[in-house]
């Protein structure tokens, strides 16, 4: 049995006046409750009435604060902790994708490929040679053998004549087949879109893979999903969530159909999580953006739900940027400080120098970039700047510090995501400035986008710094977390596990057992960036994060004690129960 670990202090209660009041509506005894706090502390025991904790200490004090009416539970021993709050994910996207064709980010050889999506086809056998075929969760990166090129070929080698595209499990490349590069108008003459990449053969021709805003070329295309649709994915995704003991996520790129989907899933009373939505400004409106955050202002109009509350709702106060794409290979739409690295020599002896690039163009420059930030923060809203390279996340960064020389008076609250490379010179202006690195710590390890997509490419300088959670930290910038799910599977405790030890699955091959350099997080470190840095990110610290009294009832029971003993274990955490605003959103088959 797992030992008790209780406070040893007075109980952290309420005042006399609210003792007073009625009976609480749950009490939680028996367990090791981790609240969180500044402090903290462990208890035995939490009281719960109208959605929010109004006890944590021991036994006898929760008890003494329930009545007939009041559901017990006893823990028995059982770790609680506050519920996860995912600050960066992409949840429409994620339900569709549990509805959807996928590859689901396996390793696979062309074949396998081809197998499956001829699987997909073989499903719908009556569908038009018009009807689209998206195919999802493609892990480009891990394609075998490793460095294949993948091109239009691929999908074309199928018998059918249906237009068909891969979309990449890290959101920044389409591979489409030539029937939907035809259908999309792309050719030889038409030009990269602002932002974006078609990649091309010696003879000009598309190969089939396009990059970032290109992309859009041909999914703009597809017929989007109905509404009933996009209510389906978005209760699908909040079930996923829920089981993962998620309480509460910034949907990073939100479209219209997103906050429309899970508002009328609130409606319904179906909201199990508390839902916060980023609407997005592409760079094309990045010089002239007033018509893009007019659109935004109306969305905010219409859906935010104002001050928070037991019952999950729905806020509109972010604002999405993209200001390059990623820095591991192939795509390389990453923004660097300095060159990437090529390889001067042959293959079995390579010598990689510096190039000819540090990647595209700023997706915002900071001619843009500066007065964007601004009107964007003067209306209200918080800034979500997507920042792969280290390049990027200086621009973002400058923006920041002009907005604060400018308007030191304006209570914004900036983020920069991702943040994979970040040049050591600016590590203590996350703090200074009030920048929250959003990061997503199961990219921390060894694979095939660190390894065969970054590392030379980085080169040794570069890779011994990539993936800076503990520097960040150790700098004491404020960092939160963010799945990036679709990007990967959506499971926060492997992430947790890889951002404390920095280390694969076993599972992963030999290639990958070693940690990646640089270092980890403390178990509690990596905890806080789920819960009370997402909070701040996310403007919820007041009344979730923690379990004080006061706030939130946003709770989950899970299977094991994560915060003492192997780390490598805590991949393999379950969450038995999640409950919200003091209701259960989920249970384990056995648990109530």
């Amino acid at each position: 049995m797992i030992v008790r670990l209780l406070a040893t202090a007075a109980a952290v209660m309420l005042p006399v006046a609210a003792i007073a009041a009625p009976a609480a509506d749950t009490v939680l005894v028996g367990g090791q409750i981790h609240l969180l706090d500044a402090a903290d502390r462990v208890v035995a025991a939490l009281a719960i009435r109208d959605g929010r904790v109004i006890f944590a200490g021991d036994d006898a004090g929760a008890k003494a604060l329930a009545g007939s009416q009041s559901k017990i539970i006893d823990l028995a021993g059982g770790v609680v902790m506050p519920g996860l709050i995912d600050g960066h994910m992409h949840p429409l996207e994620g339900g569709l994708g549990l509805l959807s064709c996928s590859l689901d980010y396996r390793r696979l050889t062309v074949p396998e490929i081809q197998a499956i999506v001829q699987g997909c086809l073989a499903k719908d056998p009556g569908a038009g040679d018009d009807k689209w075929l998206p195919v999802i969760n493609w892990f480009q990166q891990e394609t075998q053998p490793l460095g294949v090129v993948t091109t239009r070929a691929l999908l074309d080698a199928l018998p059918t004549k249906r237009p068909i595209y891969l979309f990449s499990s890290f959101g920044h490349s389409t591979l489409a087949n030539s029937r939907a590069l035809e259908l999309a108008g792309i050719t030889a003459t038409t030009p990269d879109p602002v932002g974006g990449q078609i990649h091309r053969d010696a003879a000009g021709a598309a190969t089939g893979l396009l990059e970032d805003v290109a992309q859009g070329l041909v999914t703009d295309k597809v017929p989007q999903p109905s509404d009933a649709e996009n209510r389906a994915a978005a209760r699908a995704a909040l079930s996923n969530m829920a089981r993962q003991g998620v309480t509460g996520f910034l949907d990073a790129k939100a479209s219209p159909e997103s906050i429309a989907a899970f508002s009328a899933v609130a409606s319904e009373g179906g909201l199990t999580a508390r839902a916060h939505f980023a609407p997005l400004i592409v760079p094309k409106d990045g010089p002239a953006p007033d018509a893009a955050i007019a659109e935004i202002v109306a969305l905010r109009a219409r859906y935010d739900q104002g001050a928070l509350r037991p019952q999950p709702s729905i806020t509109v106060h972010n604002v999405k940027l993209f200001l390059d794409g990623v820095i591991t290979a192939p795509a390389q739409t990453g923004v660097m400080v300095q060159p990437y690295f090529i390889n001067t020599g042959p293959a079995n002896h390579p010598d990689w120098l510096p190039g000819p690039t540090r990647g595209p163009v700023p997706y915002f420059p900071p001619a843009v970039l500066v007065p964007l930030v601004q009107k964007i923060a003067a209306l209200g809203f918080d800034p979500h700047m997507h920042a792969d390279g280290d390049g990027a996340v200086r621009l973002g960064l400058d923006a920041v510090a002009a907005l604060r020389a400018v308007h030191p008076e304006y209570d914004t609250r900036p983020a920069l995501a991702h943040d994979e490379i970040v040049d050591p010179a600016d590590y203590p202006r996350y703090k200074s400035l009030g920048v929250i690195p959003v990061l997503s710590f199961q990219w921390e390890k060894r694979a095939a986008d660190t390894i065969a997509g970054a590392r030379d490419q980085m080169g040794p300088d570069r890779f011994a710094r990539l993936e800076p959670s503990g520097l960040l930290v150790n700098a004491a910038a404020p960092i939160a977390y963010g799945s990036d799910w679709p990007v990967d599977p959506l499971d926060e405790w492997f992430a947790l596990k890889v951002g404390v030890t920095r280390r694969n699955d076993p599972a992963a091959g030999p290639d990958y057992v070693e940690p990646l350099p640089g270092p980890g997080l403390t178990i509690a470190q990596a905890v806080h960036a789920i819960t009370t840095g997402a909070a701040y990110e996310l403007r919820e610290e007041a009344v979730a994060g923690s379990l004080e009294p006061g706030k939130f009832a946003d709770l989950i029971l899970i299977d094991r004690d994560i915060f003492h003993g192997d780390p490598t274990t805590i991949a393999a955490t379950k969450v038995k129960l999640t409950m919200v605003g003091g209701k259960v959103v989920y249970a384990a088959a056995g648990k109530q």
